[in-house]
């Protein structure tokens, strides 16, 4: 069942996110000596805003253009945004190219998703989504653990400049893939394709794991902005500024390995309930995380809770979706996701304030996000699960 280019495309993925996640880490103090310490929420939302608002239009090609186009695209996007950050000078520059930077995951994950749904059998979806997401576990593990490493050992330029490299090679594996839209739905690229109706915004089918998604989400945008001046003050070292996504992301990616076909055997939405309230449990320690075992016992329940979450949603999203619009069925959950994110990291920044003792309100409001979708999935929706 795994093909060539199955394993193909998740060799790209961990690529792809170890590009632009290893640059996390640093960026909340690149901002502060540029003068932009008061716009670290931004650091996140700006990249989630754009990102969101390129999902239609990614869904749309996904399902037109091919599958390959769209994620070259954002590949493409992500090595040039890499190469340029240490041209940056100014805050607003640095924001036009946080910016900018949204679009690459407004376009790759989008056509990867699709490409998967393509070619992995209905009763193995789960499992399947659960194997990519382990590279991307990886790459989010590896990049915000190596590059505070990068930076020390050599400079801040060349975390930019090798994050970028990994974005390239990421674009080249993409080069040796076969596209998997049928050829009687292709059309060649033309401007009148980035025209949308609103039906072609969202996916009326994909609703409930948007919401979900959107809810689910809300915790990691605000997670990403507080977390790497929340370790200083529990006394972590420069160096260990990514320790929290370290164990974050290998608890998930374990959970992946472990866990991959849970859904596929008990059904989405009771796995999702069960995933939910381990979400909820882990911000709730978060929230009273005075002691670096406590924070890092936190990461970890996060982690397990996201590894069963993530490729759930991602399985139920396609689940629901018809063949012929599952490029915009998995754009709708995406703009759920960058709007979860990026609502979390603005609200968190401005709850936070760069104050130490706001930081347990950030992270009570998440556990309250969490617990709203853990009520929607207990009364919301239905158990049942859906034929393909």
């Amino acid at each position: 069942m795994y093909t060539a280019g199955f394993w193909l495309m998740c060799l790209s993925s961990f690529l792809f996110f170890m590009s632009f996640n290893m640059l996390l880490p640093e960026l909340p103090d690149f901002l502060t000596r540029l003068g932009g310490a008061d716009y670290k929420g931004f650091i996140i939302a700006l990249f989630t805003l754009t990102a969101g608002i390129s999902r239609p239009f990614s869904g749309k090609l996904a399902d037109t253009v091919g599958r390959i186009p769209v994620m070259v695209f954002g590949s493409l996007v992500c090595f040039l945004c890499g190469f340029f950050y240490p041209w940056v000078s100014t805050v607003a520059g640095f924001l036009l190219l946080r910016l900018l930077h949204g679009f690459s995951t407004g376009f790759k994950p989008t056509g990867t998703a699709a490409y998967i749904a393509d070619i992995i059998p209905y009763e193995r979806r789960g499992e399947a989504m659960g194997l990519l997401g382990v590279a991307g576990s990886l790459g989010m593990a590896a990049g915000p653990a190596l590059g505070p490493y990068i930076t020390a050992a050599t400079s801040l330029n060349t975390l930019f400049y090798a994050s970028s490299g990994l974005a390239l090679l990421s674009l080249a594996v993409q080069g040796t893939m076969t596209e998997t839209l049928p050829a009687a739905q292709r059309q060649r690229f033309s401007w009148h394709l980035l025209r949308l109706d609103w039906n072609e915004v969202l996916e009326p089918r994909a609703l409930a794991p948007a919401t979900v998604t959107l809810l689910c989400l809300f915790p990691f945008g605000a997670i990403l902005t507080v977390i790497p001046d929340q370790s200083q003050v529990l006394g972590l070292g420069t160096a260990e500024k990514g320790l929290f996504f370290t164990c974050f992301t290998l608890a998930s990616l374990l959970v992946r390995l472990v866990a991959g076909r849970t859904s596929d055997r008990y059904g989405r939405v009771p796995v999702l309930r069960l995933s939910t309230a381990l979400l909820a449990l882990s911000l709730a320690l978060l929230t009273v995380a005075h002691t670096k075992f406590l924070f890092l016992a936190a990461a970890l329940l996060f982690g397990v809770a996201s590894g069963l979450n993530s490729p759930t949603l991602y399985a139920w999203t396609i689940d629901l979706s018809h063949p012929e619009r599952r490029g915009r069925a998995v754009a709708t959950m995406y703009i759920a996701l960058e709007a979860g994110i990026g609502l979390g990291a603005l609200l968190a920044g401005w709850i936070f304030g760069n104050v130490a003792a706001h930081l347990p309100y950030v992270h009570a409001l998440s556990t309250a996000t969490t617990l709203l979708a853990l009520g929607y999935l207990i009364w919301g929706v239905s158990a049942r699960p859906v034929a393909e």
